[in-house]
Formats: structure tokens, C-alpha cells, sequence
């Protein structure tokens, strides 16, 4: 029950996000909207951590499941992008290292901060 009732907390952050992208006409999308609300949710106390602890630590346990969809969507857009494949390997492999970087670089600048990751 306790993990239900994480999961409807998680999921109506989430309509909240999509809603507001809809009724506003936001160029962000609900899903990264809601997950801005929960960080603010987060860090002003709204939401507790231990309220939403257990969903988190299962979705994250079970994260490469939400992969699926977008491989299946690949191998299913094969022939669409069959000829361009060689450009859109360099472009992952270029974005990941930006984000590695870009990610690194800001836990280093809050870890100079003072801020604490707990």
C-alpha cells in the first residue's frame, strides 16, 4: 500500500507537469515540467523524501525497462534512418560526452558550494 501511494504522489506530479505544458502551450514538455515540480517539491520541504523513497529506488532498480519502447521504436524506424546511421552514432557519442562533462562540472561547482548530496 505504501508503494501506491509513493507512485500516485509521482504520477500526479506528473499530470500536473503535463497539464500546465498543455493549458500554457509551454514549448517544455509534461514530462520534464513534472519532473521540475517534484525537484522544487523536493527542496522546499512539500514533498519528503521518505514519502516518496521506495517508488524511487524501484523505478531506478528497474529503469532500463522504460528503454524498451524507444529500441523497439529504432528497429521499427530502421529504414527511415538506415542511410544516416553513421551520423546519428557520432551525435549520441558527442551529446554523451557533453553531458558527462556539463554533469561533472556542475557536481564539482555544488561540491565547492557546500552543497550536500543527502
Amino acid at each position: 500500500m505504501k508503494l501506491l501511494r509513493q507512485l500516485c504522489i509521482i504520477v500526479a506530479i506528473c499530470f500536473v507537469g503535463s497539464l500546465l505544458s498543455t493549458i500554457l502551450k509551454l514549448p517544455i514538455p509534461g514530462n520534464v515540467l513534472g519532473l521540475i515540480i517534484l525537484l522544487v517539491c523536493l527542496c522546499t520541504g512539500i514533498v519528503k523524501l521518505d514519502k516518496i523513497d521506495l517508488i524511487s529506488k524501484f523505478l531506478l532498480d528497474h529503469l532500463a525497462f522504460f528503454f524498451l519502447p524507444a529500441g523497439v521504436g529504432l528497429i521499427a524506424s530502421y529504414g527511415i534512418i538506415k542511410n544516416s546511421w553513421p551520423i546519428l552514432l557520432v551525435i549520441c557519442f558527442l551529446s554523451t560526452i557533453i553531458i558527462m562533462t556539463v554533469t561533472s562540472l556542475v557536481v564539482r561547482a555544488l561540491q565547492k558550494k557546500g552543497v550536500d548530496s543527502k
